[in-house]
């Protein structure tokens, strides 16, 4: 964290009078709001603006996509990696999390070829390099970076690349949102939406968080600037009882999202339900291959079927991921779950909020506040 809070702003005169807006907005009265993306968490982390908005208070949602993929898809995933002849190839966040049969770093140390890539294209580039293996792109992430391996599907079956295949990990923000507010779920004042899931689907995508839960919800950039003007924002709105969608990213995202590649989202893959961490079984809200696609689809072509696994005793992961607590109050926070030996994913993803209060907000209040 800067010594100087206002250090991280780009403009720090500007930044002290959003700040001290904001907390005039808000008052005495104590509100509750959530931002989703994890990008946002690492953000206000970082910029240590959790301290200086209370009353006001910013929970960690489900915005992580290492953190939320759940334990049976990951165990599964470790398996095939220790199958003869098969090369797994993985986003480098994906390579430690732990699962009930151990994580791809371990199964590497055992043998197992387990490559990092930093892209789905890579992952194709690297079927096409050696053909004498099975190579199996492990695709995790949301709408932002779905997009990139649906056209690596794509590229794969116009090529006949025959050794490329993929498990596809990936999940749907408003599906999850929907399943986190049902009722008994969340109390929450305002939802901080996130911006670069948003430059895809386009902010209409979540206008029905306004139509059916009465919620205020604020696209936001990334910039502690941009984050305290969304804020502001949903403050403003909630209290005077107004809830729609605020596009406060309007340099980035459009209504309507990008065309193209929501298109070809929809080309490659379809809705189907899927294993959130925390949240269970969520309708339409993961994306699995069309049949058109299915030569390159990893689980018809290895059988692979998840079996039912626990995480680690005593890891609240899925807990922080629905807001219900933040890290510190994981009784494994700091006390054998760090990120240089994590127990669970929320402390091995660089955007996963325990990793971000670990390494900016191990302050005394909020370990006072562990459970």
């Amino acid at each position: 964290m800067p010594s100087n809070i206002f250090e991280a702003f780009s403009d720090p005169q500007l930044g002290r009078r959003l700040l001290a807006h904001l907390r005039e907005l808000v008052g005495d009265e104590p509100m509750l709001m959530m931002e989703v993306c994890g990008t946002h968490t690492v953000a206000v982390s970082r910029a240590g603006l959790r301290s200086l908005i209370r009353p006001l208070e910013l929970r960690s949602g489900p915005g992580c996509p290492v953190c939320v993929t759940d334990d049976s898809d990951l165990a599964a995933v470790v398996r095939l990696a220790k199958t003869e002849r098969v090369t797994v190839a993985t986003y480098g966040d994906m390579l430690r999390v732990p699962s009930s049969a151990g994580s791809l770093a371990e199964a590497r140390a055992a043998g197992a070829d387990v490559r990092v890539v930093y892209s789905a294209l890579e992952g194709l580039k690297l079927a096409q390099q050696r053909r004498e293996r099975e190579v199996v792109l492990v695709a995790v992430g949301f709408e932002t970076t779905a997009p990139g391996a649906a056209l690596a599907a794509r590229r794969a079956v116009e090529r006949g690349v025959s050794n490329f295949s993929m498990v596809s990990l990936h999940k749907l923000i408003p599906p999850a949102l929907q399943a986190l507010l049902s009722p008994g779920r969340a109390a929450l004042r305002g939802l901080l939406l996130p911006g670069h899931v948003s430059t895809v689907i386009g902010s209409r995508a979540f206008e029905f968080l306004s139509r059916e839960f009465a919620l205020p919800a604020a696209v936001a950039g990334f910039e502690p600037l941009d984050i305290l003007g969304a804020l502001i924002t949903l403050v403003r709105a909630a209290k005077a009882g107004h809830p729609a969608v605020y596009n406060c990213y309007r340099r980035a995202v459009r209504p309507q999202g990008n065309p193209r590649a929501r298109a070809l989202l929809e080309e490659v893959f379809r809705p189907a339900p899927a294993r959130w961490r925390g949240l269970g079984v969520v309708p339409d809200s993961g994306l699995v291959l069309r049949e058109e696609y299915s030569a390159v689809d990893a689980a018809r072509r290895f059988g692979i079927v998840p079996e039912e696994s626990m995480p680690a005793p005593g890891c609240r992961c899925g807990e922080v991921l629905l807001g219900r607590i933040i890290p510190p109050e994981c009784p494994l926070f700091g006390n054998g779950c760090t990120p240089g030996a994590p127990r669970g994913p929320c402390m091995v993803s660089s955007e996963g909020s325990c990793q971000a209060y670990y390494r900016y907000e191990r302050g005394g209040e909020l370990v006072g506040r562990r459970g």
